[in-house]
């Protein structure tokens, strides 16, 4: 006999187990289904772990110029295998605590792959195990995996994705990075800092194609100068891996085709939804180009299914999952919650620079029909930041013009990924220009250059 609960969730990502909790302190009985580990990529394989790597290389980068801060050290280096294993165990212990969680919420989680059999019934297969569970609703949370090049699989050797890339045995003596979305940027970063060659290839015009203009051209020009070859309007022909190393053909803007040889390549062209084998073709899911068709409360076309996250759809954030899951299951509760607003999802790139943005870009607004204002402010006039020997980087803000509206905040520079979400409660408050420009920031502190960006577009300025 199946065991019943009011709410089955399919992954435990950020998206699915936040839906989980939500809905145990709604009063529902709930159950997850987890196929590899509690808190599924994002945790153990993607935004976490290699943010304890990006902290190892800006602690490595700072003590090679601790002689600019009036430190003296003697010999730096680095041991990789005890970077990996402090990354690894950061995962873990955040692993260890979404199962306390669960746990405590009294979420049953039942190891295995989950399928829907028909609406309202799930199996759980573990092996030749199969387990059915009873539910009023099933939510989809399984995420997604590396898109891969068809013609060069990732061997976990010389072709990497970025799991590969987080647990690597060696440090890349020349490295390939294909792709240079948020993904790509960070380990280009990453692998520089750490002593790689480093090459990017962007198919696109310019890098961090999602990001404001101004923002992509700062940072292509950072990467540069800390060595990183960037070649955008640029695709790979060929990508040959052989035990000691990997051959690309790259074709440049010029059209011209250059043979290269590196060390190692990662692959960062975007991602695939796992939405193959759990049933929804079965039951009729609408699906868009493989990902699952919701609506403002992420319920699909069929009653009783609901599904959340990367399997979804853009942006691919675990943030945009975790809040989905929130709504998803205060809607299953009776409840009303608001649509998710995707203009108001911050989007960070935690390389070094580091990259923020929320809302409308420059172009688009204009694009969208807005007369703009636009303010910016750079990061070498704010004291904080020159404090700290990290005065690179700018602020820039878009204005309607016409009504004072916050369309948009586009931020590189020192710790901007903390920074953004002021605008982002900004935008989700509605506060226009005015109740920006006479809101009172701490000195000395980096949020001083949002301040000074936000007068910057009426002329108002102070210390540029």
């Amino acid at each position: 006999m199946a065991d019943n609960f009011d709410l089955v969730v399919i992954g435990s990502g950020p998206g699915g187990y936040v839906a989980a909790i939500r809905a145990a302190q709604l009063g529902m009985s709930v159950a997850v289904i987890e196929r590899e580990r509690l808190g599924g990529i994002c945790l153990n394989w993607g935004c976490i772990p290699t943010k304890a790597l990006l902290r190892t290389a800006e602690v490595f980068h700072t003590i090679r110029h601790a002689k600019e801060y009036g430190v003296t050290v003697g010999e730096v280096g680095f041991d990789l295998s005890a970077v990996v294993d402090r990354s690894r165990k950061v995962a873990g212990q955040l692993n260890a605590g979404v199962k306390g969680l669960l746990k405590k919420n009294k979420v049953k989680v039942f190891d295995g792959v989950g399928r829907i059999a028909a609406p309202g019934r799930v199996v759980v297969r573990q092996g030749d195990k199969e387990t059915e569970l009873a539910a009023r609703h099933v939510l989809v949370a399984t995420g997604a995996r590396a898109r891969e090049l068809p013609f060069a699989k990732a061997d976990g050797k010389r072709v990497w994705t970025y799991r590969h890339a987080m647990v690597p045995e060696e440090v890349p003596s020349r490295l390939l990075v294909i792709g240079s979305g948020a993904i790509g940027i960070e380990f280009a970063s990453f692998f520089n800092d750490m002593g790689a060659d480093v090459t990017v290839v962007e198919m696109l015009p310019r890098i961090l194609p999602v990001e404001d203009e101004e923002v992509s051209a700062f940072v292509a020009k950072r990467l540069a100068k800390e060595g990183i070859d960037i070649r955008t309007g640029a695709g790979i022909e060929a990508l040959d891996a052989k035990a000691d190393g990997v051959t690309a053909r790259i074709k440049g803007a010029d059209g011209k085709v250059e043979e290269v040889t590196f060390s190692h390549a990662i692959v960062a062209i975007g991602i695939v939804p796992n939405t193959e084998g759990i049933g929804l073709e079965e039951l009729g899911v609408e699906t868009e180009r493989g990902h699952i068709k919701i609506d403002g409360h992420c319920r699909t076309n069929v009653d009783g299914v609901w599904a959340i996250g990367d399997v979804t759809g853009a942006p691919w954030l675990a943030h945009k999952a975790s809040h989905e899951g929130v709504i998803a299951v205060e809607a299953m509760a009776g409840g009303h919650p608001h649509a998710l607003d995707v203009g108001n999802i911050p989007g960070c790139t935690y390389s070094r620079p580091q990259v923020a943005s929320v809302g409308m870009t420059e172009a688009k607004a204009k694009e969208a029909g807005y007369e703009v204002k636009v303010g910016r402010f750079p990061f070498i006039g704010n004291g904080k930041a020159i404090a700290l020997g990290d005065a690179e980087g700018f602020v820039k803000t878009v204005f309607d013009a016409g009504t004072g509206e916050l369309l948009g905040a586009h931020m590189a520079g020192p710790e901007v990924t903390e920074l953004i979400q002021g605008y982002v409660v900004a935008r989700h408050l509605e506060t226009t220009e005015a109740e920006l420009m006479d809101t009172v920031f701490a000195h000395p502190t980096l949020s001083e250059a949002m301040h000074e960006g936000v007068l910057s577009a009426y002329g108002r300025a102070i210390h540029i």
